[in-house]
């Protein structure tokens, strides 16, 4: 850690080895994304994605790399950041590792809002899309009030989401027995989480809502830290405990939220990576930007290893996170036991 102070009075705390590991992680989730980017029916070098990315490329490298798979990628990126730092706020808020969008049920209510609109109503790839966002907020708002007894905290936010998780798992189980063949099938794809076709109409939107919650996470990142000590101890330090963690909660909802209607319900990305992000930087606190970086960085290679790791056979991105992501949830649940947490 290294003190900073500027000629304007302003005193910084600059920790040297979660930097380093930011910019690991930054570089590592554009490398993949380069390999990503030349990965498909038609090879293309990473000297050439790059020049091409540059504006240097023929007019069919143009094509490939900006129209079809650029998205991708983007939505890779954006869906991994936007997952981890949901799941990194989640884990603050509530103090527990096991505090994730993918253990709370966020992601099977997102689920639940597209599969309403894809087995009830038909809907179009939008309207899926913007099912799984209003799934996602209202089982958000039924989680914080449900939790809610003079305030939210940790243990019962758990508790209420792994409820939440069954209710959600069971409704999006009897959607599916409605549904005719074709849409049941198309409802499983989207369930498995998938990147395939994305373009950039899944772009724009993920990318204005984190330019927009992003700068706010970051304004209360200091309040976060401060909530991880206890309540009582954050409103000892003038926190205004139950403000900030309803405005913490209504960012990781949206972001997890807006992700899943962009991806599909891919498994795990929220839970690993701001773990991962934690024990590689060693720092206290939520990281988040070294937790943005995991996510991407995590995502972009899954989907890299979900094209080239099976031969002919492509598998969702969402099967191959979910692997990963399970087998350490297995290692995690375990560590807590020895460490006598759980």
């Amino acid at each position: 850690m290294k003190a900073i102070r500027t000629r304007g009075g302003i005193s910084l705390r600059l920790d040297i080895r979660a930097l380093v590991i930011v910019l690991v992680l930054l570089c590592a989730a554009l490398a993949a994304s380069v390999a990503l980017i030349g990965t498909g029916d038609f090879p293309i070098s990473a000297t050439d994605v790059i020049r091409t990315l540059l504006g240097n490329g023929d007019a069919g490298q143009e094509f490939i790399v900006n129209e079809l798979r650029l998205p991708r990628v983007l939505v890779g990126l954006l869906v991994g950041a936007a997952l981890a730092l949901g799941g990194a706020l989640f884990q603050a808020i509530s103090r527990n590792p096991l505090g994730s969008p993918d253990i709370l049920g966020l992601g099977q209510g997102s689920t639940a809002g597209a599969l309403v609109m894809i087995v009830l109503f038909s809907g179009s790839a939008a309207q899926v899309a913007l099912g799984a966002l209003v799934g996602g907020l209202v089982t958000g708002f039924a989680i914080y009030l449900l939790a809610w007894k003079r305030g939210v905290h940790g243990y019962r936010l758990v508790l209420v989401g792994i409820g939440m998780s069954a209710v959600m798992s069971a409704v999006n189980g009897y959607l599916l027995t409605k549904a005719d063949i074709v849409d049941a099938a198309r409802a499983t794809v989207w369930m498995t989480g998938s990147l395939d076709g994305r373009d950039w109409n899944q772009v724009w939107p993920l990318l204005a809502l984190c330019a927009v919650l992003v700068p706010v996470v970051l304004t209360y990142a200091r309040p976060l830290r401060m909530l991880e000590m206890g309540d009582d101890v954050a409103n000892a330090l003038g926190v205004r405990v139950e403000r900030t963690r309803l405005v913490l909660l209504v960012a990781a909802v949206l972001l997890t939220a807006a992700a899943t209607a962009a991806a599909g319900p891919v498994g795990f990305v929220a839970l690993t990576a701001p773990q991962l992000a934690r024990r590689l930087t060693r720092s206290p606190g939520p990281n988040i930007a070294a937790s943005m970086c995991m996510g991407a960085a995590l995502l972009v290679t899954a989907d890299w290893i979900s094209q080239r790791a099976f031969g002919a056979d492509q598998l969702p991105v969402g099967v191959v996170t979910g692997v990963v992501g399970g087998v350490y949830l297995l290692w995690l649940l375990v560590s807590e036991r020895k460490a006598g947490r759980i």
